[in-house]
């Protein structure tokens, strides 16, 4: 067991102490202690490869992912990890997401990147604002991965809300084609950050949102010349009477699928979810930053949004391959396997994952699905 495996069992136990700090004492805590954290994990890379058998990994777009599960958006901003996770045995390496410029991410009450978790109610709130360095160091950094067998790259990227929509359009263009350039196996579009000054998050049909989704399509989607996927992700909050609407737009266009979702902003709605002796962190979280809420609290609807869209692929018959991906309270083979039988082969973690990695360490993909 390596050091940064030790160091996260003890936080592991410890955190749920957390509760008894003052709300802003604990954000500021642990969100300086996420950040040392990252650090160190990209690093500690495990020294032997997990691969599971044929029967536990997916095959989709003609891409084999070594498992059916792999890391959400935000874990990986800088591009930064690859062998880490590739090591541990996940379905695949998702970088991201990141703007066409570098954004320094959110800082409030001098606490950057706000983040903070409640472990008694497996869960976790955070106002980052999308830090990263931008699409052109990213896309250099994964040109120069050397890959591990079944755990391809992928890449999540958003549009820039502080640009004009034309340019910003224009400049997602350009960052798809440098990840284009880079060689990813496959691109995850987000529409769904709740922590961006400006940007919208496309909970429905809003005209901008399609707007966007036709530029993309007609301007990157159309003209590449291989199998490249892309997808786009969409919000937890998605309505689901849209849910097919969306499906056949997103088809129409030829993306290749759609991933629900990412965090929530329902607060009121998913204040019964949070226990007693956290819900003073909670409501101090929300209120004073705002931010998205992830984790256990989000696994019916990730679990109902993606199962809608698995029934409206069955009635529109899209003549593209397109597949769903569900993202939002899965920790356990129990989450993978409700999302199997509801006809959904791929999931994201990220909040599960770190829960995961405090019980497990290195060994966490080997000991939920062995």
């Amino acid at each position: 067991m390596s050091l940064l495996e030790t160091f996260a069992e003890i936080e592991h136990h410890f955190r749920p102490l957390l509760a008894y700090l003052p709300a802003d004492a604990a954000a500021k805590i642990t969100s300086f202690g996420k950040a040392k954290f990252m650090q160190k994990y990209i690093e500690d890379v495990p020294d032997e490869k997990v691969m599971f058998r044929k029967d536990h990994s997916v095959k989709l777009w003609d891409i084999r992912f070594n498992a059916p599960i792999f890391n959400a958006a935000g874990m990986f901003k800088l591009g930064k990890g690859y062998n880490v996770v590739a090591n541990q045995g996940a379905g695949a390496f998702l970088a991201g997401t990141t703007t066409y410029r570098s954004r320094e991410g959110n800082t409030k009450y001098k606490t950057t990147h706000p983040f903070l978790p409640f472990p008694r109610s497996q869960a976790a709130i955070n106002w980052l604002g999308l830090p990263n360095p931008g699409h052109e160091v990213v896309a250099d950094r994964l040109s120069k991965i050397e890959r591990v067998k079944n755990c391809p790259i992928g890449i999540s990227l958003s549009y820039d809300s502080v640009d004009s929509n034309e340019i910003a359009l224009k400049n997602m263009v350009l960052g798809l084609d440098m990840y284009e350039r880079a060689g990813v196996d496959f691109i995850e579009i987000n529409e769904s950050c709740p922590n961006v000054e400006g940007k919208s998050v496309s909970n429905n049909l809003e005209p901008e949102l399609i707007e966007r989704l036709e530029y993309i399509s007609q301007n990157f989607i159309a003209k590449l010349n291989r199998n490249l996927p892309v997808i786009v992700k969409l919000s937890n909050d998605t309505n689901l009477n849209q849910v097919e609407d969306l499906v056949r737009i997103l088809s129409d266009l030829k993306y290749a699928g759609v991933n629900f979702g990412n965090t929530s902003t329902r607060y009121k709605e998913l204040e019964n979810s949070i226990r007693r002796k956290e819900k003073h962190h909670y409501y101090y979280f929300y209120n004073t930053f705002g931010g998205g809420l992830s984790g256990e609290p989000l696994k019916q609807t990730s679990l109902e949004l993606a199962s809608k869209a698995i029934k409206s692929i069955s009635k529109i018959n899209p003549q593209n391959e397109f597949h769903v991906i569900r993202t939002g309270g899965i920790s356990s083979i129990r989450d993978i396997e409700q999302s199997i039988q509801n006809g959904i082969q791929l999931n994201q973690w990220y909040t599960g994952y770190f829960k995961n990695f405090g019980l497990h360490g290195h060994d966490l993909y080997k000991k939920i699905l062995d």
